[in-house]
């Protein structure tokens, strides 16, 4: 196969990819575990992270949180707007990153592995960039939010009242989803190979 093609063909999946980011994104608006929406958008940025490296795991992520600005910041936004676009902007993009890192460290060895390992340091990194925002720029709200959910402690509401279950559910199926989609990229990729 030729590099043009090559390249044509990364552009095609990464169009798809940057297509479903968005869908997804907007669709998760809907689906709400306490105060956020859902993330299963994890799993094309992992994809994409997978096939084609950090760039494309930072731009996926980065798309992912452009699409988070619009639909699921407004509480963030009236308190602190730079603190919010901050946050929001690299905790998605960094997840990206992450992922492709994590990726390429243990593809050799087992792509299940990385694959699963990749999935699980964007919604690490994704959640934890999160948590680390709300620390360093909403912290006296978080106070006040974490008195009014009856919690006494802004830790402990910060890990079970506004992400513990989102991760929970998250993360599982972000996995199983990534590891499926990845492992058959990889049988069509390896069938390319082979007629080349």
């Amino acid at each position: 196969m030729s590099k043009t093609s090559e390249k044509t063909r990364m552009l095609t999946v990464m169009g798809i990819l940057t297509a479903i980011v968005v869908v997804m994104q907007a669709m998760a608006i809907g689906i709400r575990l306490g105060t956020f929406s859902v993330a299963l958008v994890i799993v094309p940025i992992v994809v994409g992270a997978a096939l084609y490296g950090w760039k494309a795991g930072a731009w996926l992520g980065f798309v992912f949180s452009f699409v988070v600005m619009f639909t699921d910041t407004g509480a963030f936004m009236a308190i602190n707007p730079v603190g919010t676009v901050v946050t929001v902007m690299l905790k998605g993009t960094l997840a990206g990153v992450a992922a492709a890192i994590v990726y390429r460290l243990l593809e050799k060895k087992n792509v299940w592995l990385a694959t699963v390992a990749a999935a699980l340091a964007a919604q690490v990194v994704n959640k934890a960039l999160f948590l680390l925002g709300c620390a360093v720029f909403f912290l006296p709200t978080i106070k006040e939010w974490a008195a009014g959910a009856g919690f006494d402690n802004v830790v402990v509401y910060l890990f079970f009242g506004l992400t513990g279950l989102n991760f929970l559910v998250e993360t599982p199926v972000n996995i199983l989803l990534s590891t499926v989609i990845v492992r058959v990229l990889d049988v069509v990729r390896a069938k390319r190979i082979a007629k080349a």
